[in-house]
């Protein structure tokens, strides 16, 4: 069965930006969507943190994983945590490396087994702006990319929902590229 979990941002809820408008979407499409609350993403390490994702989801090769922000790190963690290739991840504003702004992302690993991430998911869908206000710009994106292959658009959209763009109540660009 079609399965999809989105991983929201630091400080965020299921109920922000955009994030039940497509699990709505994706409902609609056949997807049994999963739309946690972890309001300790980012605030607990992520050696301690990735165990406890581990344990409440299933991963199989129609799950479909989609992250905003803090969400992109966490989804990185997961895939070089299991040992089953999962249908596509959808990174959207994401990092993998220091943010300009920020004292610690403790969501962030040291380092990265690029290739056990990469051989876990069929397929990655990468979207960053070239204006996010909090430094998960098109840099960012292009260092996604160059690691993990996929598609990699970059936009002029902010960071895809935050307190500096609170209007992001839909992202119908997803919704087409998963089409």
């Amino acid at each position: 069965m079609k399965n999809a979990i989105i991983f929201h941002g630091t400080d965020c809820k299921p109920e922000d930006f955009w994030y039940s408008w497509l699990e709505d979407r994706l409902e609609e499409k056949g997807y049994k969507v999963d739309l946690p609350h972890y309001s300790d993403i980012n605030r607990t390490p992520i050696k301690e943190f990735i165990p406890k994702v581990l344990e409440n989801h299933t991963f199989n090769s129609e799950t479909l994983l989609i992250g905003h922000s803090a969400g992109v790190p966490l989804i990185l963690s997961i895939l070089e945590n299991i040992d089953q290739k999962i249908s596509k991840a959808v990174l959207v504003a994401g990092f993998c490396q220091p943010l300009p702004f920020a004292d610690t992302d403790v969501v962030l690993q040291k380092s990265y087994d690029w290739k056990k991430i990469k051989s876990n998911a069929e397929d990655f869908l990468i979207l960053n702006s070239v204006n996010d206000p909090w430094g998960c710009d098109d840099k960012q994106g292009r260092k996604l990319f160059d690691e993990l292959g996929g598609t990699l658009i970059i936009r002029n959209d902010g960071h895809f929902g935050s307190s500096k763009d609170p209007d992001y109540t839909e992202l119908p660009i997803v919704e087409k590229l998963l089409s």
